[in-house]
Parts: structure tokens; sequence; C-alpha cells
């Protein structure tokens, strides 16, 4: 399974966008260089104030393209960066990928998948009613979240828009993916 990097985002504040750039430099353990999320303890400003030693399983946010057309179809404008997310994909089924997923970006960049992002109020204070297309319930009544993943650098590099995503799906058992 292979995929494609559409585009790549940061912001050196706690803004719920992130602006697009031509390049983003991953630190392996770290996250985003030049981004407010990036650390090795949590940076999201809730789960701080709750416990500022929680290791970052955070580091750097993915959502799919597909996603965004869906979004843009039902009359929502949400261009790559807008949901905050780092790094906006293509071809790559990121919500079916289990715990554990390590994804090449580029000639050297890897991050491994630690779990779904949970979507909150500011999606609808970016333009009201948006929450309702990033979360919803399957046939049993189960929550779903669609808005993105997250995930922790494990190898450090330059991603960009147009590099290759490979997909390394993790050995033994596979865990289907839950909020973090």
């Amino acid at each position: 399974m292979a995929g494609v990097v559409v585009a790549v985002a940061l912001d050196d504040a706690h803004r719920f966008s992130k602006r697009v750039a031509p390049a983003v430099r991953l630190l392996a353990g770290l996250g985003v260089e030049g981004d407010a999320h990036a650390g090795v303890t949590v940076q999201h400003r809730s789960r701080v104030a709750r416990d500022p030693s929680q290791p970052n399983l955070r580091q750097v946010h993915l959502i799919h393209r597909e996603l965004l057309d869906e979004v843009d179809e039902a009359g929502f404008t949400v261009p790559p960066g807008a949901m905050g997310e780092n790094i906006t994909t293509e071809g790559v089924d990121l919500l079916g990928l289990p715990t554990g997923t390590r994804l090449r970006l580029g000639a050297d960049a890897v991050v491994e998948v630690t779990g779904l992002r949970n979507p909150c109020l500011q999606i609808d204070g970016y333009e009201p009613g948006l929450l309702k297309r990033m979360v919803g319930r399957d046939a049993d009544g189960n929550v779903v979240r669609l808005a993105g993943v997250m995930s922790v650098v494990l190898e450090g590099g330059e991603v960009r828009p147009g590099d290759r995503i490979d997909v390394l799906l993790p050995e033994g058992p596979r865990v289907p993916l839950a909020p973090v």
C-alpha cells in the first residue's frame, strides 16, 4: 500500500489551523520542527493542564485528503492545514490502519501511528456544523472518529508535497486505532 503527501503544514502557536508550507522537517522523538505541538511530553494545552508529564503521542497529525473532499462536497470549505493537521495524505486509508503502523514519508522520515484524533468543539469554531462531519456512529451505535490520526516521529527527515508514503503494517495481532 502506498500513497502520496498532498500538503504539509505547521504553526508555532496553539491555533486551530496550521499554515501550509513547501516542506516540514520531522525531528525524531519530537515532531515537526517549529510546530507548537512538537515535544517529548504532551503539548496540547488541555492535556498539559491535566498532566504535563505524559508522553506526547500526538507529535504529528495526519488527515486524508479524501475526507477533505467529502466535507467540501457537503458544502464546507476545508483546505489542507485547516483542521490543524501537519500532513495531508492521499491514497492511504489512515483510519483503517492498526495501531503501531509505520509510515515512511519521503526518503527518510518515519512516523508510527499512535491513535485517532479525538474531534473537539473547536472544529465547529472553524466552520459551524463541521464537527458532525468529523464524528458519527456506526451501525452498532459506536462512535466513529474521522478527523485523522496521530503519530510519533521515529526517524526524522524532510517531508514535501508529492513525497511517496509507504505503509509498513505491524507484525502480530492488529490492534484497531483508539483516540489518543
